[in-house]
């Protein structure tokens, strides 16, 4: 399999975003953005995702975060499309369950050349370490929207924010690893009854 990696920058009025990721490398996480919170769940997706991930953001944060987490999100899911590429011999399809003490959230992912998102995340508070909660759907849906894949997520049980997200985003990471590794027995095929994804 050829160098799965990436590099995509998005500049406009609002934000200027630089993403740099490496499907096949270790957990490597470089940020430098204006939400720390996110950048904790940015994390996550490398550690867990073993995704090398190199993000940098300046955005319109004096009104609020939300133009950063959401353009952050399409950067990502516009590199995430470069470095996947055509899709050949990858297993497609990846899910994670992961616990965090009470809490217990559920990602199913599929590269399917179709964006859409199923988000059930009933958050205890609307924010927490300062981040609006809000914005996990905002990032998501530029996610999916970007890197044409079809995405549920569902926090299952949890009564602590912090632990709900993180338990969401461990278990991205992990089903994007899933869904990213070489299947040997496509043997470089599509794996897709249409041929094309």
């Amino acid at each position: 399999m050829n160098a799965r990696t990436a590099s995509v920058s998005r500049d406009t009025l609002e934000t200027q975003i630089s993403v740099e990721l490496n499907l096949d490398g270790t957990g490597v996480a470089n940020f430098d953005t204006p939400v720390p919170f996110l950048e904790h769940m940015l994390e996550q997706i490398a550690r867990h995702g073993l995704i090398d991930l190199k993000i940098a953001a300046k955005g319109d944060t004096h009104i609020d975060d939300h133009h950063t987490v959401e353009d952050i999100g399409i950067t990502l899911g516009q590199a995430f499309a470069q470095a996947v590429g055509d899709k050949r011999g990858i297993v497609r399809y990846g899910h994670s369950y992961v616990p965090l003490d009470e809490a217990l959230s559920r990602v199913v992912i599929d590269f399917s050349g179709r964006p859409g998102l199923v988000m059930n995340a009933p958050f205890t508070r609307g924010s927490v370490g300062g981040f609006d909660v809000d914005l996990f759907s905002e990032f998501f849906h530029g996610f999916v929207n970007h890197a044409q894949v079809t995405l549920h997520i569902d926090n299952l049980r949890g009564s602590n924010t912090h632990h709900q997200a993180e338990t969401i985003f461990k278990a991205f990471g992990r089903a994007l690893r899933m869904a990213l590794e070489a299947d040997a027995r496509q043997q470089g095929q599509m794996p897709s009854t249409k041929g094309v994804l």
